[in-house]
């Protein structure tokens, strides 16, 4: 199941899966809105019952700007994006994760989740949030041995945010994200322990 804001994006995916030989269901939506989220996971749990990956990857940048200067509205956004959709997920997928043999969660991080740096205060301490929520759930179910949480800094990657955040960098010099997420598919094949955290460099 892939989910996102744009139809256009999913479509682009979904046929590439498709060329590959494999299938997928796409979903556009907009995550901010909890509502959504509990839809989309009583059409999951209604089909296939149990979850075996969850990959929490939605973000939004906001501005770049000191402290003091943070507009109060946009930094609700990207809390509400960054922080609290992703809550919801966890909330409205555990069912299905706990009903599964072997579950994980990746949860996209960035490096200024835990090196604060100058004019990324708002971003990074979302990120720092959710990083809170990770550790704390991967402690909350680590009793079970079912599910683990992993932690991912993607690392400087050609994406659309890197561009929103670096407009002067030349996308070339950059990983590009099929890099990412064959460390992730490493990772989640491998005997990784819940709670770790996951730089990717190159």
């Amino acid at each position: 199941m892939l989910v996102a804001r744009t139809a256009q994006a999913l479509e682009q995916v979904e046929e590439r899966i498709h060329a590959a030989g494999g299938t997928a269901t796409i979903a556009p939506m907009d995550l901010a809105e909890r509502d959504n989220i509990a839809k989309l996971a009583e059409a999951i749990g209604g089909r296939w019952g149990s979850l075996d990956i969850l990959v929490l990857n939605a973000a939004l940048l906001g501005s770049l700007s000191p402290v003091e200067h943070l507009d109060a509205k946009e930094l609700e956004r990207v809390f509400k994006l960054n922080v609290f959709a992703n809550q919801a997920l966890i909330q409205a997928f555990d069912p299905m994760l706990r009903r599964s043999e072997k579950a994980d969660i990746v949860g996209i991080t960035s490096s200024v989740g835990s090196e604060p740096r100058a004019f990324w205060g708002g971003y990074g301490s979302s990120k720092a949030a959710l990083e809170n929520l990770l550790l704390s759930y991967a402690d909350e179910t680590q009793h079970a041995g079912k599910i683990r949480v992993h932690i991912v800094d993607p690392g400087s990657t050609r994406t659309r945010m890197r561009q929103l955040a670096f407009p002067g960098e030349e996308p070339s010099t950059l990983k590009p994200p099929e890099t990412v997420a064959e460390a992730i598919v490493e990772r989640l094949t491998g005997e990784a322990a819940s709670g770790g955290r996951m730089r990717v460099e190159g």
